[in-house]
């Protein structure tokens, strides 16, 4: 009998710790991101994307250069003689090592610019999200990509979008001034 009634004190202990858990968890409120979309309407994203692409192409132009100079060896070479060809051949491997070197150069350099660039934008992101969900009391934000089920009205994408754009801006303002 003991044993029964203990048991029936625990039950009754958990349903109650239970439903407290449950009202509080109604209580919460909860938003979603589509953090997909904020990153790719940023500003920030699309300026950083303007300069890796001018970057790309100054490379591009860069490692056209050193392809015509292989051309010129190459087509220098079939003119000469062995004697001569000798020299030239050491220049054209030069040349090529150059080119595999400018090469894996230029990948490093981008990707680490690119990897730098989105690590911020997503820092910029979090903090926007972050302060966004203290100002409006929100308990739990989600990214819109895990959720299987969403009502519309939770979407706080636009406003996390307006502020990152618009703290950009000032951002932006502030560095031409200086």
């Amino acid at each position: 009998m003991k044993k029964s009634f203990t048991a029936i004190s625990v039950l009754a202990m958990m349903t109650l710790a239970f439903s407290g858990t449950v009202r509080a968890a109604d209580a919460a409120s909860y938003a979603y991101v589509d953090v997909a979309s904020v990153f790719d309407k940023y500003q920030k994203t699309i300026d950083n994307d303007k300069t890796l692409q001018e970057s790309g192409k100054k490379k591009e132009l860069d490692r056209d250069a050193l392809v015509s100079e292989i051309r010129q060896l190459k087509d220098e070479l079939v003119l000469l003689k062995d004697d001569a060809k000798a020299k030239k051949q050491e220049n054209l491997d030069a040349k090529i090592r150059e080119l595999q070197e400018f090469d894996q150069a230029a990948k490093e350099q981008l990707g680490k610019v690119r990897r730098d660039a989105i690590q911020g934008i997503f820092q910029d992101i979090d903090g926007v999200v972050q302060g966004l969900g203290k100002k409006k009391g929100v308990s739990l934000i989600f990214n819109e990509r895990a959720l299987l089920y969403h009502d519309a009205k939770l979407d706080i994408t636009s406003e996390v979008l307006t502020e990152l754009n618009a703290n950009y801006a000032a951002q932006q303002k502030g560095a031409k001034k200086a």
